[in-house]
């Protein structure tokens, strides 16, 4: 069935930069929103980023405005995170997430499908 699935994570060193990926399949790909969430150790998993279901609206946490930008390659069944000016306090899982017809919202609990995540660490 449908699956989503992250790569691209690694380490890198506070200011580099890192372009993650999540490659959906089982789904008519262009009629979800696709979200990047993340989640470090001991902390609440949090909002990074969205695209809405017609591709024409973006939105992103105010703790990567201006750094992350999110775009989508349907012809892929991909969703990208160009993630530059890396800081230490971006380390943490990376998950994509899918909604139907999904509008970009930042509530975790309206996504249908999550992928396994991907390990960003930036090392000061």
């Amino acid at each position: 069935q449908v699956q989503l699935v992250e790569s691209g994570g690694g380490l890198v060193q506070a200011g580099g930069s890192l372009r993650l990926s999540c490659a959906a399949s089982g789904l008519i790909f262009s009629r979800y929103a696709i979200a990047w969430f993340r989640q470090a150790p001991g902390k609440e998993r949090e909002f990074v980023a969205a695209i809405n279901w017609p591709g024409t609206g973006t939105y992103y946490a105010d703790s990567v405005k201006g750094r992350f930008t999110i775009s989508r390659e349907l012809a892929k069944n991909t969703v990208y995170l160009q993630m530059n000016s890396l800081k230490p306090e971006d380390t943490a899982v990376y998950y994509c997430a899918a909604e139907n017809h999904g509008s970009g919202t930042s509530r975790d609990r309206s996504y249908d499908y999550w992928g396994q995540g991907t390990q960003v660490t930036v090392s000061s």
